[in-house]
């Protein structure tokens, strides 16, 4: 095992991707001659070239319908946002191509594209560049939904991501590139649709995803030294396809569901998660499931306002207490 940083599994799963196959690329704003905007693409010019390491011009519907035409013509693209809000200016080619070609060609054409980027809100850069957009991707049939937490989940699924003939939506975070962990120094990959139980507990379900997971890691160890109550803890890693297998399991074990996200409320994947569990699992609950989101506002800008917004560890151990009927 090696340690290394967020940003590094993300360039290690590209640049060992396209030594395995020619035909991946990868295309973006400041991804070539400046190592790509938070260095995720470090190296890759030097080592493949301009017509494999791609800088384009700030235009996102543009790149993203050449990379779609060309994944029509056999090659495998990935496609860096410089954040997933500016993904909506090419968001036609992503819902209405991308999703859509294989199943309007009668099964014709695949369309092997990873369009890859940060999500969600990375400190005081407003309401236009604090959105996440889990559940809108999520919600369109032929469309992968992929928010690694750590190095080690990043670089095994970027890894699979690419490889799968179906286009991939892969989110990221600006405040996790710095972020350290172990990965294999061998070849892995890792299944695209399984959550990982990151902490193993008894009382309470916690499930979560991307980088607000470190909330519930905080509350569960707070709650065990002060409560003695034990949190199993679920990354979803894939948002879609959903592992509802690993959730239900859990919950059938604990009897109580906090579902952790860092996404408005309404239409969020913490309520399809809540339909999903008391659909399948409602005889297994003794309380409610709590769903713990932002605000339903727009992202603010001051950090007092900010760090109400957001939910946090006290949130979690708030809706903890709360199923377990304590306080």
């Amino acid at each position: 095992m090696k340690t290394i940083q967020f940003r590094e599994a993300v360039a290690e799963a590209m640049s060992e991707e396209m030594r395995r196959d020619e035909s991946v690329y990868l295309m973006g704003e400041e991804v070539a001659e400046y190592n790509g905007a938070y260095k995720a693409s470090k190296g890759m010019l030097d080592e493949f070239g301009p017509e494999r390491v791609i800088d384009t011009p700030i235009a996102e519907l543009g790149f993203s319908g050449i990379a779609v035409g060309s994944a029509m013509n056999g090659n495998r693209p990935i496609v860096e946002y410089m954040t997933f809000n500016f993904s909506l200016v090419g968001i036609d080619q992503i819902i209405n191509n991308a999703a859509k070609m294989r199943q309007m060609s009668g099964g014709q054409f695949n369309i092997p594209i990873v369009f890859r980027g940060p999500t969600g809100s990375a400190g005081q850069l407003g309401a236009t560049h604090s959105q996440a957009f889990e559940s809108w991707f999520a919600n369109t049939p032929g469309l992968k939904v992929i928010v690694p937490s750590n190095p080690y989940d990043a670089k095994g699924l970027l890894k699979a991501a690419i490889r799968d003939d179906d286009p991939v939506i892969f989110m990221e975070s600006e405040q996790m590139y710095g972020d350290k962990g172990e990965v294999p120094e061998e070849e892995y990959t890792i299944e695209i649709g399984k959550a990982d139980i990151k902490r193993e507990g008894k009382d309470v379900t916690i499930v979560s995803f991307g980088k607000i997971i470190k909330e519930a890691y905080k509350a569960a160890e707070k709650l065990e030294k002060e409560d003695d109550i034990s949190c199993e803890i679920i990354d979803l890693r894939t948002v879609r396809p959903m592992d509802h297998d690993t959730i239900i399991e859990s919950v059938k074990k604990t009897n109580r569901l906090v579902i952790l996200e860092e996404s408005w409320p309404f239409g969020s994947v913490a309520t399809e998660i809540t339909y999903q569990v008391q659909e399948k699992a409602f005889d297994f609950l003794d309380a409610p499931i709590v769903k713990i989101n932002t605000a339903d506002t727009p992202a603010p800008y001051s950090p007092v306002l900010l760090k109400e917004w957001l939910p946090n560890s006290d949130d979690v151990v708030k809706a903890v207490k709360k199923v377990m009927y304590i306080d």
